[in-house]
């Protein structure tokens, strides 16, 4: 198992990747590193959600519910006057418990209903965020008083080094026993329930891990960004471009979300000359490698290793 392992072409494009990554903040400027500190984020947003739909075959359209519940829970509470570390782990917990009550009843329910179940989320998430203006900023958005640094390679390491541990740990859960119990029950629940497996329970278990690393990665972004609003956090535009990441990425990767993630944000900034047009185009781009190369670009990257 080992030597398959050394020789697997993601394994060794993962290390070349993080030692790129690790020594970026000595020659690149903040900007940039600004730019993919935001991006380390939204690709754990992406892998955590190819957790939940790459294995185990839920499609959850409303991603941002549980980002918006991590990263307004840690905000509101640091208003009070609450440490970022209570309120990351806060941000965690809100995020699960909020999970847990949406997955319970959503999972009952079969094909593109789950996905429907999510959206609605998402929307009564928007509206209490703008019904209680007075402690979530509503429209205008959350001020948080504290942030983690101020220093931009400060910043982007414990962003790299948050994504980083996160894509371990959803790794290992996804090439786990219980991964190939989320991919059978995902392919057919009937089947893998008659042969003794719980599917709702270890589809619940999936929910829920994905809910720590979205509602913990959305809570840093906060007190990275100093502020919440539901343009950026919450909105179902945000939740596509983590689903449009995790698939151009790779589906059933975990590790593809981060590439997909670090693309559209590199070709959006790069293209923001064009205006309006420049989301046109990434999403054109976006929508080639989708169609053309199922496997994502993580995919098309290994398969040219392995040819090699």
């Amino acid at each position: 198992m080992l030597h398959t392992l050394l020789r697997s072409p993601l394994l060794w494009l993962t290390v070349v990747g993080l030692g790129l990554a690790a020594v970026l903040p000595l020659w690149v400027s903040g900007y940039i590193l600004g730019l993919l500190t935001v991006a380390y984020y939204f690709g754990v947003f992406s892998m955590a959600w190819d957790l939940l739909f790459g294995f185990a075959g839920e499609v959850n359209f409303g991603p941002t519910f549980l980002i918006g519940l991590g990263a307004y829970s840690a905000g509101i509470l640091n208003g009070h006057g609450v440490p970022i570390a209570l309120c990351l782990a806060a941000g965690a917990a809100a995020a699960v418990i909020g999970g847990v009550v949406l997955a319970l009843p959503a999972l009952r329910v079969r094909g593109p209903y789950f996905g429907l179940t999510t959206v609605v989320a998402v929307l009564i998430l928007q509206n209490l965020i703008v019904v209680f203006a007075e402690t979530t900023g509503g429209e205008i958005g959350l001020t948080v008083p504290d942030v983690i640094s101020i220093d931009a390679a400060t910043n982007y390491w414990i962003a790299l080094g948050f994504m980083t541990v996160s894509g371990l740990i959803l790794f290992a859960i996804a090439t786990s026993p219980v991964g190939l119990i989320l991919q059978a029950s995902g392919q057919d629940p009937v089947e893998a329930g008659a042969l003794g497996f719980n599917v709702a329970k270890h589809k619940l278990a999936a929910f829920c891990v994905s809910a720590v690393f979205s509602g913990l990665a959305g809570a840093l972004l906060v007190f990275y960004m100093g502020t919440a609003s539901v343009g950026t956090l919450v909105d179902v535009s945000v939740g596509v471009q983590v689903i449009i990441a995790a698939v151009l990425g790779g589906r059933r990767t975990i590790v593809g979300g981060v590439l997909g993630a670090v693309f559209l944000i590199a070709a959006g900034e790069l293209l923001r000359p064009l205006g309006a047009l420049s989301t046109f185009v990434v999403s054109a781009a976006a929508l080639v490698v989708i169609l053309f190369v199922p496997a994502g670009l993580l995919g098309l990257l290994t398969r040219q290793g392995q040819r090699a």
